[in-house]
């Protein structure tokens, strides 16, 4: 079964980041909180502070074939300036998976990654994607390897929609069973 890495930068989205984790370990896959900072601690942008499972110099990435880029404001813009971070959204959107929520999908934009593909995120944050390529607000979409998410409001359905892809339709029942959705 597919491993998930959620990368984290100071100033993540909480609900984005945690509902995530929440979702796919409820789902049983493989998903791991990875800093990308020196550290790993982090903080939301809500001033929740959070241990992450390990940082990305201690993890193989190659043992994952999910990335998610939580939202959040600075978290998506220190996300965006990490080089290691860009090569691995390059890397995963060419052979493998990337699903970014809020105004994370903004890094794919800048990226040039969305040019053909249709997208969504937090509005003002579509500015970054090649005309046409904005989907619209509250929503997910999902395009060939690439699902992306507008808001905080949509990271339940954004992560069982990630779940779905990774385990199947009997798995997201499963979740949504037991969290009485």
């Amino acid at each position: 079964m597919s491993a998930v890495a959620v990368l984290v930068a100071d100033g993540f989205e909480t609900i984005e980041c945690l509902t995530m984790i929440d979702v796919l370990r409820r789902g049983g896959v493989r998903a791991m909180l990875v800093s990308i900072m020196a550290t790993r601690e982090a903080v939301s942008s809500q001033q929740v502070n959070i241990v992450c499972d390990a940082t990305l110099d201690e993890v193989d990435m190659n043992e994952f074939d999910y990335i998610v880029l939580p939202g959040g404001m600075p978290g998506t813009t220190n996300l965006g300036r990490d080089q290691r971070v860009c090569e691995l959204v390059r890397e995963f959107a060419a052979n493998k998976h990337v699903a970014a929520i809020c105004a994370a999908p903004s890094i794919l934009g800048d990226l040039g990654l969305l040019i053909g593909r249709k997208a969504t995120c937090f509005p003002g944050f579509e500015s970054s994607f090649p005309a046409g390529t904005y989907a619209g607000g509250k929503t997910v979409i999902v395009d060939g390897n690439i699902i992306t998410a507008s808001a905080m409001g949509q990271a339940l359905p954004f992560a069982l929609t990630v779940l779905g892809d990774i385990a199947g339709e009997r798995a997201v029942e499963k979740v949504r069973e037991g969290i009485q959705l």
